[in-house]
C-alpha cells in the first residue's frame, strides 16, 4: 500500500515538506543521543549525590535499556499497524513527560524508573522514525542520503550531549536530565504539522497479541537478567532460573510466529545473510562502545580527578568527527557496498580500543586518548549508516517498522549484555578499599574485553565480504556460461 508521504521520494529534489519532515524525524535521534551521552558524564555526580554503588549506577545505563530493548519488537510492528506518525508523536510525548520526570525526583530508584520510561518510548520513536524514512525515501542514492543525514543528528546530539553535559553537570546534574524535554515538547509540535499522515496495515486483519506478549516478556526478562546478573551472580539461582525462563518465552515466541498468519516477525527474514549480520554487527558495535564509555567515564573522573566538562571534551573528537563525515558515508556505502564499509569501521573500532590500553594514571591526551577517540568517531561515523542501510535495503515497505525494531533491538541488547559483562569483570575484586592503581588494573581487563568484543564483530562481518565475493563469482560465471551455452544452440541448430 502507498503511502502519501512516498510520493515526494520518486522526485529528484526534496521538497520543504519532505525536509521538515526529515528533521522533524532527526530530532527524535537527536535526543536519543543526546540523552546517552549526557548521562555517561553526568554519573559519576549522579553516584555521589544519590550515594549510588557501581553496581546500582549501571541501571541508571540499564533502566533506560531495559525499557528500550524490551519494548522494540513491539514498538516496530506497532508501528507498521497502527501507523508510523502516530505511534511515533505519542511515543515522543512521552519521552518528553519521563526528561521532565527524571529532573525532579530524590532517589535512585525514581530516577531508574524515570529511565526505564524513557526506554520505553524510545522503543517506539526509534523504529517508527527510522521506517518513516525508509519509506518515504527511495531505496538507493537518496535513502542512503537520509539516513547520512540521520546519523548525522545522532552524531551532533551525542557531541553537544558531551558538552552540554559537561556544562551543565557543574551546576547540577538535574538539568542533563531536564534539557530534552523542552526539545522533544518542540519536535512533537512541529511533528504534528509536518509528518502526514501515512497509510497502515488494515487492523482488521488482526493484531498477533500472544506474540507480542511472548516476545515482549522474553526482551524485558532476557535484559534484566544480563543488566541483573553481575550483581547477584552469574551461576546463582536466580540469574540460571531467569535465563531458563528466557529461553522457554523465546521458544514459546517463535513457536507462535511459525504458526501466525500476521506475525509480529516474520521469522523468513532471518533467512537472510544481510539481516543477520547487521544485527549482529550492531549489537558488537553498540555492546563494545557502551562498555568502553561506561569505563572511560569512571576512569577519567574517578582516577584522573578529571571535571565533567573536561570529561565531555575529551569525547568531543569522536562525535565532532562523526558530524562532519556522516554526510558523506551515503556516497561511500554506494561506491563500496555495506559489507566493506561495515568491516572497515570495525577495523578502526578494534584499533581503537587496542590503543586505550595503553593509558595509566597520568596519561598524555595528544598520545593516547585523542588517537583512539579519533578512531572511535572515524568507526562511527563508517559503520552506524551503513549497518541502517544494511539491514532496511531489499524490505518491503509494510515490513519497514519490524526490521527498524529488530535492529534496535539488536543493539540494546548488545548494550545490555555487553555492558553487564564488563561491569562483571571490573567489579570482581570488590569496589572499595583500594588503590587507584589497584582500581586501574581492574579497569584493564575490561578494556581488553571490550576489544575482543569489537574483534568478535568484525569476524562476523568479514563473512559478509566472503559472501559477497561468492555472489560476484557466481555472477561473472554465469555470464560467461551464456555466451557459451548460445554458442551451442546455434551450432546444434546447424
Amino acid at each position: 500500500m502507498t503511502s502519501p508521504i512516498d510520493v515526494p521520494a520518486s522526485q529528484d529534489r526534496w521538497s520543504p515538506r519532505l525536509w521538515g519532515t526529515l528533521l522533524v524525524l532527526c530530532a527524535a535521534m537527536f535526543l536519543d543521543a543526546l540523552d546517552v551521552s549526557m548521562v555517561g558524564v553526568a554519573l559519576p555526580s549522579i553516584a555521589t549525590d544519590l550515594e549510588l554503588s557501581t553496581s546500582t549506577l549501571q541501571w541508571i545505563v540499564s533502566g533506560y535499556i531495559l525499557g528500550y530493548g524490551g519494548l522494540l519488537l513491539l514498538g516496530g510492528r506497532a508501528a507498521d499497524l497502527l501507523g508510523r506518525r502516530r505511534v511515533f508523536l505519542i511515543a515522543l510525548a512521552v519521552f518528553a513527560l519521563a526528561s521532565l520526570l527524571g529532573g525532579l525526583v530524590d532517589s535512585g530508584p525514581l530516577l531508574i524508573a524515570s529511565r526505564f520510561i524513557k526506554g520505553l518510548s524510545a522503543a517506539f520513536t526509534a523504529p517508527a522514525g527510522l521506517s518513516i524514512i525508509t519509506t518515504t525515501f527511495k531505496e538507493g542514492p537518496q535513502r542512503n542520503r537520509a539516513l547520512s543525514i540521520y546519523t548525522t543528528c545522532a552524531a551532533t546530539g551525542f557531541s553537544m550531549g558531551l558538552v552540554l553535559s559537561g556544562l551543565l553537570t557543574e551546576v547540577s546534574w538535574r538539568l542533563t536530565m531536564l534539557l530534552p524535554a523542552p526539545i522533544a515538547l518542540i519536535a512533537f509540535l512541529l511533528g504534528i504539522k509536518l509528518i502526514p499522515r501515512s497509510s497502515r496495515e488494515d487492523a482488521g486483519k488482526g493484531y498477533d497479541l500472544p506474540g507480542a506478549v511472548t516476545g515482549t516478556l522474553a526482551m524485558l526478562l532476557l535484559v534484566f537478567t544480563v543488566v541483573q546478573a553481575p550483581e547477584v551472580g552469574w551461576a546463582s539461582a536466580q540469574t540460571l532460573l531467569s535465563f531458563t525462563a528466557t529461553a522457554v518465552l523465546l521458544a514459546a515466541f517463535v513457536t507462535i510466529e511459525r504458526r501466525s498468519s500476521h506475525p509480529l516477525i516474520r521469522l523468513g527474514v532471518l533467512r537472510s545473510g544481510n539481516q543477520v549480520r547487521a544485527n549482529l554487527g550492531a549489537a558488537f558495535f553498540f555492546g563494545s562502545y557502551v562498555g568502553f564509555q561506561f569505563l572511560v567515564t569512571q576512569y577519567m573522573q574517578s582516577l584522573l580527578g578529571w571535571s565533567a566538562l573536561q570529561t565531555a571534551l575529551a569525547f568531543l573528537p569522536a562525535g565532532a568527527l562523526v558530524a562532519l563525515s556522516a554526510t558523506k558515508i551515503g556516497s561511500v556505502v554506494d561506491r563500496f557496498g555495506t559489507p566493506r564499509v561495515i568491516a572497515t569501521g570495525f577495523a578502526l573500532l578494534v584499533v581503537a580500543y587496542a590503543l586505550f590500553l595503553q593509558v595509566d594514571l597520568t596519561p598524555t591526551y595528544a598520545a593516547v586518548i585523542l588517537p583512539s577517540m579519533l578512531l572511535i568517531g572515524a568507526a562511527c561515523a563508517l559503520a552506524f549508516p551503513s549497518l541502517n542501510i544494511q539491514a532496511t535495503s531489499g524490505v518491503e515497505d509494510h515490513e519497514q517498522g519490524m526490521v527498524s525494531g529488530l535492529l534496535n533491538t539488536s543493539i540494546q541488547v548488545g548494550g545490555a549484555l555487553f555492558l553487564a559483562v564488563v561491569t562483571a569483570v571490573i567489579t570482581a575484586g570488590g569496589e572499595s578499599g583500594r588503590s587507584p592503581q589497584e582500581v586501574l588494573d581492574s579497569f584493564r581487563p575490561g578494556l581488553v574485553v571490550v576489544t575482543v568484543i569489537a574483534a568478535v564483530g568484525l569476524l562476523i562481518t568479514l563473512t559478509g565480504l566472503r559472501a559477497r565475493r561468492a555472489a560476484v563469482g557466481e555472477s561473472v560465471l554465469v555470464a560467461r556460461s551464456v555466451p557459451a551455452a548460445e554458442h551451442e544452440r546455434v551450432k546444434v541448430a546447424d
